[in-house]
């Protein structure tokens, strides 16, 4: 039986796959505080509007070979939910440049954030 040399030369006690058994030290690299701004970056995402009511107007179609006369009450409902959701969504880009603050709003863009933020510092 041969056994390789590198197999047994390096030392078992400091091998990098070994689990750690103490405890890690907690080594701060930086100061553990808040910014006092946010990036805008995080704000480009987009959610699927008006799903429903287009599987609704899909569905009809397939039923009635893609005839639209036949399926007027779905399509209407689709155009008004994407209506209201293009109304909804214009009104708050508008609210969010201007970095007017809504109360209950759950989702804030980095504006308004930033506005919250030079009301309420982070204390030191």
């Amino acid at each position: 039986m041969r056994l390789s040399p590198p197999l047994f030369s390096a030392p078992f006690n400091k091998s990098a796959r070994r689990p750690q058994r103490e405890p890690v030290p907690f080594q701060m690299l930086l100061p553990l505080e808040l910014k006092k701004t946010v990036s805008g970056k995080g704000d480009k995402l987009r959610e699927a509007a008006c799903m429903q009511e287009m599987a609704i107007m899909f569905a009809c179609f397939k039923k009635n070979d893609f005839n639209q006369q036949e399926c007027l009450k779905e399509v209407t409902a689709f155009q008004g939910c994407y209506r209201e959701y293009s109304d909804k969504v214009a009104t708050q880009r508008e609210q969010g440049k201007k970095g007017i603050l809504v109360p209950g709003e759950k989702k804030l863009t980095h504006r308004q954030l930033n506005q919250l933020l030079k009301a309420f510092p982070p204390k030191k």
